[in-house]
């Protein structure tokens, strides 16, 4: 009999999420990580009391009321309301693009007037299509949104995330792009948002309590005296698997795309550097995407002031290749016929779950990574 009824391999939410549930069932289950902590992509680092999100800003949302009232039962959440602000030369504009962002852009007041402009820019885009479907990420943009809203806020910050001019990226990337015609600049339209109170450490730990939890363990790795690939089944009745899921096939098919980022970190001896969480750079002149102040996650009004330093991360989009992170995966047709392949071979498994952004080569945010744990039959 083993000694452990699961293994799960990663300690990210989808991991973490599957343990709880698991325990809850009176099942035993080891959870292993090949990075020196837990909580995957959502891991803070506490540097002088600020919650430094380690691998990008994370903002939990959601409508679904269980799925908030759930991740409030591990940990009690804040007020945070994401409201991001894009940075286009010497200007600042509000996100989502709403009449906060037309005003700066047009000196405009009223609802009619911004959609006179965007209603006069889409029709240009329009009639340069000559009746035909856009055929490429910068056409589906400008008929979407027109021209201004398109060279400022989208082309250069879309070409550094993803490393392509926008001519070259397929239209389905932006399939839509809200346009609000009122001053709102609450990023998110869920009836829930918020960060926890203390850090998404606190909901890991949470999740986790009760489990035997490993960390700086490759599951692909040559140490026989720790769970891996080969091992595993004698260790664990079941595998939930949550990392690449190429990588557990051993490639046999080709790797998957992905994109990868880079962070800078940063601490600077001012209280407030930005005023913001979320600083978007839209222009090519600067070379990273965004700019996080973390403090301001938790931290509002002149609290940001009750420690006199700051700590700020740039984020720099670059290709992934082996031995850096894999962030978002690259869902064009090419890789989406290779991961039908690697999921044909996953849906053979009878002992093995695959769940997660890598295990499922699909983008998730938090809160559906939640909901999807929460109500699955296990």
């Amino acid at each position: 009999m083993n000694q452990y009824d699961y293994l799960i391999v990663g300690a990210g939410l989808y991991g973490s999420m599957m343990a709880y549930r698991l325990r809850k069932q009176g099942k035993k289950c080891l959870v292993i990580d090949k990075r020196e902590h837990l909580g995957g992509n959502i891991y803070c680092e506490n540097v002088d009391g600020i919650n430094v999100h380690k691998y990008g800003a994370h903002i939990f949302h959601t409508s679904n009321k269980q799925v908030w009232d759930f991740v409030n039962s591990i940990v009690p959440f804040n007020r945070y309301t994401n409201s991001p602000l894009a940075r286009y030369k010497d200007k600042l504009f509000n996100l989502p693009f709403n009449m906060n962002t037309f005003s700066r852009m047009w000196n405009i007041s009223t609802p009619a007037e911004a959609m006179q402009i965007i209603e006069e820019q889409r029709r240009e885009a329009k009639e340069k299509l000559n009746g035909r479907e856009p055929e490429n990420l910068e056409e589906q943009a400008l008929m979407l949104v027109g021209r201004d809203i398109y060279e400022i806020l989208i082309k250069e910050y879309t070409e550094k995330q993803w490393g392509r001019k926008c001519a070259d990226l397929p239209p389905f990337i932006i399939k839509r792009l809200p346009v609000r015609f009122v001053y709102d600049n609450n990023y998110f339209n869920d009836s829930y948002q918020g960060i926890p109170i203390g850090g998404y450490n606190k909901l890991i730990d949470g999740l986790l309590e009760g489990c035997d939890t490993i960390v700086g363990v490759d599951f692909f790795g040559d140490c026989d005296d720790k769970p891996n690939i080969r091992n595993w089944r004698s260790i664990a009745d079941k595998l939930v698997f949550t990392g690449k899921i190429d990588e557990f096939y051993s490639y046999q098919y080709g790797k998957l795309d992905y994109r990868s980022l880079r962070f800078e970190h940063e601490e600077y001896d001012v209280p407030n550097y930005q005023g913001n969480a979320v600083v978007n750079y839209t222009s090519s002149d600067v070379p990273y995407t965004r700019s996080i102040e973390h403090k301001h996650f938790e931290m509002f009004g002149d609290k940001v002031y009750d420690i006199p330093k700051t700590e700020v991360s740039k984020e720099y989009p670059q290709e992934w290749h082996e031995g850096l992170e894999p962030y978002y995966p690259v869902n064009d047709a090419k890789n989406m016929d290779l991961y039908a392949r690697y999921k044909a071979l996953a849906d053979k498994e009878e002992e093995v779950v695959f769940g997660g952004r890598l295990a499922e080569y699909k983008y998730y945010d938090m809160a559906p990574i939640v909901e999807r744990v929460l109500n699955m039959d296990l």
